[in-house]
């Protein structure tokens, strides 16, 4: 019997993103390179939907996938997983597990939720490696030590800040595209019927935490920034 073809599309994209998965800083890849991995899964998740029909699209199951925080206090990643979703047309919400860790929980279809938790996964790591430079920098040391927690999250902030910018910018310049490709469909729109359909079927009591004003070192800030500019997120890569 023989696949079909949206399945095997799904398979060979699973494929690929299992492949530059192995492309993060743990394997010797710098984060600049990560990033190019994920706008090269982007591109990947972009041909694969222009691949559906929009039967296909209003047919396919929501679903759920969760990544763990392992942190029972809000990380740096909280100020970027929302323009994360939105890049991956995908909806996202914080809980707690069952140990009182937070996890953040991607929902839509599979496709996406796979491409949401695995950009997720590359800029923690990114975030995290970034941080762990700037501590050995000659600008950190020059902050007292009673004022480095705050410069601790000026930096992570700064940075998250900065890559959340150029997801929501690439995600701009990927929707034109998407939406001038020819074939007359609004994919962004049509996929987001279908995910807020089913979201609210789930009839989950979701609401917006504000966050607490925090003390920001607007030099461990523009560090951060810096950092986050760096990494090259590059909408128009190009490969098979």
């Amino acid at each position: 019997m023989t696949a079909h073809p949206h399945f095997a599309a799904l398979d060979r994209l699973k494929t690929r993103i299992q492949g530059l998965r192995s492309k993060t800083t743990d394997n010797g890849c710098t984060e600049a390179e990560a990033l190019l991995a994920a706008a090269k899964v982007a591109q990947l998740l972009d041909r694969y939907d222009l691949s559906l029909t929009d039967v296909e699209i209003r047919d396919a199951r929501c679903e759920r996938r969760e990544y763990e925080t392992y942190r029972k206090k809000r990380i740096p990643l909280d100020d970027c997983v929302g323009a994360i979703a939105n890049f991956c047309n995908c909806r996202v919400w914080r809980e707690k597990n069952q140990a009182g860790e937070a996890r953040y929980i991607f929902f839509g279809l599979r496709s996406d939720i796979e491409v949401a938790h695995y950009l997720t996964e590359l800029i923690d790591k990114a975030v995290r490696s970034e941080f762990g430079r700037y501590k050995t920098s000659a600008g950190y040391r020059r902050f007292r030590h009673q004022d480095r927690h705050v410069a601790n999250s000026s930096f992570t902030l700064g940075m998250v800040a900065s890559i959340a910018d150029k997801l929501t910018a690439m995600k701009r310049e990927r929707d034109a595209v998407n939406k001038n490709n020819g074939t007359g469909r609004d994919l962004v729109v049509l996929k987001a019927s279908v995910v807020d359909a089913e979201l609210g079927k789930l009839d989950l009591k979701l609401r917006t935490v504000r966050r607490a004003t925090r003390m920001v070192s607007p030099t461990a800030y523009e560090a951060g920034e810096i950092a986050g500019a760096s990494l090259a997120i590059n909408p128009g890569i190009r490969g098979t």
